[in-house]
């Protein structure tokens, strides 16, 4: 949504495509806040604010990416603030930041413990100000790819059926995550990383893939996210003995500390049967009802009706799950592509600002800064050029490959190769990494894609053809999860979230300081890599 209304700006004819409702989009979920060195809280600064998101992203993020980020941060939320968005207040009536993990200074902007919800609805109302052409369940299926360059999208008509094509100079991806990969997920079943996949498919390479960050705090066994937010405000997180057990792992940021070091903390106390069923606690009776129902009335409301428990009188069951894919589609700090007439910003993009670890509150910053920029530079771009053209062949093609699948009668439902593609990744390629069992996880891939081309769509229908579109998302995850493993198998070395703590336990910069590069070539990736872009930063030990 930021980079239509930056579009329509400037001048742009704009149309948004979206396969749900746009403030159903999985934005929503982010509870915590958004970072940018305000300087309200304390003195910080974006300098600072770089440093820490360099730090965090164990020295994989792209400095010059970074810096921008941080320098533009503050500028973009008073322009929230200007279009209506309702941040918490100091006392003296400034917007409110809250301690996030590995932040040196309290810099997460938030509207209470509902900060995605809140931004996803002012920019609704600010697309519906400008009268935006909005394709409202068109579930974007293929990029349009003629004279080398993207000329628009072929979509699946949800409500009326029909495959439809929709026409563009340029095309910008901001399709989110992948986090439906996983069994346990914070991530909405829209997640499937679809934009991914489609740039994939036309030629752009996909960027840091073997980095899943898992969150430390999801709610069990649902998987529902349960915000930073609440370490933010002073939570504890204890094992079965009652014990603060992060002192023996980040004995100075200790629940601030940066969320592979906590997830990886957490998954070691429950390995070494210190959990309670799985779990860790996160204990907020400490702070008192009258803290919690004022900043995190809805981390309360959610562990009252998925978990059964109220964190005024009781600690929350937690445990890591998968939550944000720092990798995705390779861009420039413009989100422009190797494709020209395709961008990509927020979450399915890598820029990379995020690295091998992305830190709590940069994602929604990331979403605004670069989805601005993206529809900044497409938007010059379509109105500086003249000509669209979809050729009927393509259009022909995706006709001809959809009809193959709906006419196909016996074979296996999509849901029973998705669990279990979500289930071994969970076990394979999770949290801690191990060679034998990535090998396995490339194998299982192989064989799911394999069943994958006998897939069967039961119903044959037009109208709100679920069955259909999960058959699709299926192809993108699995291409996905491929991608994944071959990069994971390659990065030799334990890194952010990417950890390896049997064979390969520490950070190996002399030889993979470096970005895992995937292109796919005849139906499956082939892996490359790119120098990290250093510009002021050298690499130091990790330590919080």
């Amino acid at each position: 949504m930021r980079a239509a209304i930056e579009a329509h700006d400037i001048g742009a004819d704009v149309a948004l495509i979206s396969k749900i409702h746009p403030t159903r989009s999985h934005s929503g979920a982010a509870e915590g806040g958004i970072n940018a060195a305000l300087g309200n809280a304390s003195d910080d600064n974006p300098e600072i604010h770089a440093f820490d998101t360099v730090k965090g992203s164990d020295y994989l993020g792209d400095q010059d990416a970074i810096q921008i980020l941080c320098d533009e941060a503050p500028a973009d939320v008073y322009q929230l603030e200007n279009w209506g968005a309702v941040f918490s207040r100091t006392e003296d009536g400034r917007i409110a930041q809250r301690p996030f993990g590995a932040a040196g200074a309290p810099r997460t902007a938030y509207a209470a413990d509902i900060t995605g919800h809140v931004l996803v609805q002012v920019l609704y109302e600010q697309v519906c100000k400008r009268e935006i052409q909005t394709y409202e369940e068109f579930f974007a299926w293929r990029l349009v790819i003629d004279d080398d360059r993207c000329q628009g999208v072929i979509c699946w008509d949800l409500m009326d059926g029909g495959l439809k094509t929709i026409g563009a100079k340029t095309v910008i991806l901001a399709t989110g995550g992948a986090g439906r990969l996983y069994v346990g997920t914070t991530n909405a079943y829209a997640c499937t990383g679809d934009g991914m996949a489609m740039a994939l498919r036309v030629g752009v390479p996909l960027k840091d893939m073997e980095m899943m960050q898992f969150h430390p705090t999801t709610l069990s066994p649902t998987g529902v996210l349960i915000t930073e937010g609440c370490r933010g405000e002073g939570a504890y997180l204890l094992n079965s003995e009652g014990e603060r057990f992060l002192k023996r792992y980040a004995p100075n940021a200790m629940e601030l500390a940066s969320r592979d070091v906590i997830s990886r903390a957490e998954q070691t106390e429950i390995d070494e049967g210190r959990g309670v069923d799985g779990d860790v606690l996160l204990d907020l009776r400490h702070l008192g009802a009258e803290k919690i129902n004022e900043r995190l009335h809805g981390t309360r409301e959610l562990s009252m009706v998925f978990a059964g428990v109220d964190p005024i009188f009781e600690p929350i069951p937690v445990r890591p799950g998968a939550h944000y894919h720092m990798g995705g589609v390779d861009t420039d700090v413009w989100g422009q592509t190797s494709v020209t007439g395709l961008y990509a910003a927020g979450e399915c993009a890598c820029v990379s600002v995020h690295g091998a670890n992305r830190l709590g509150g940069n994602a929604l910053m990331e979403t605004i800064t670069y989805g601005k920029r993206a529809g900044a530079r497409a938007a010059d771009w379509a109105l500086s050029h003249t000509t669209v053209a979809v050729p009927p062949s393509v259009e022909a093609d995706a006709e001809r490959d959809l009809r193959a699948l709906l006419d196909r009668t016996k074979g296996e439902r999509p849901w029973s190769i998705r669990d279990e593609l979500a289930e071994t990744m969970h076990e394979n390629f999770g949290v801690f990494r191990r060679e034998d069992q990535m090998k396995r996880q490339a194998k299982i891939v192989a064989e799911l894609r394999e069943r994958y081309e006998r897939v069967v769509v039961e119903d044959k229908g037009e109208v709100f053809n679920s069955d259909l579109t999960q058959a699709l998302e299926l192809e993108f995850l699995l291409e996905l999860a491929d991608c994944m493993v071959v990069s994971g198998l390659a990065r030799k070395e334990s890194r952010g979230a990417h950890a390896r703590p049997h064979d390969f336990p520490n950070r190996d910069d002399e030889n993979y300081l470096k970005h895992t590069i995937v292109s796919w070539a005849d139906g499956r990736p082939e892996l490359d890599w790119r120098p990290v872009t250093m510009t002021k930063w050298e690499p130091q030990e990790r330590k919080y």
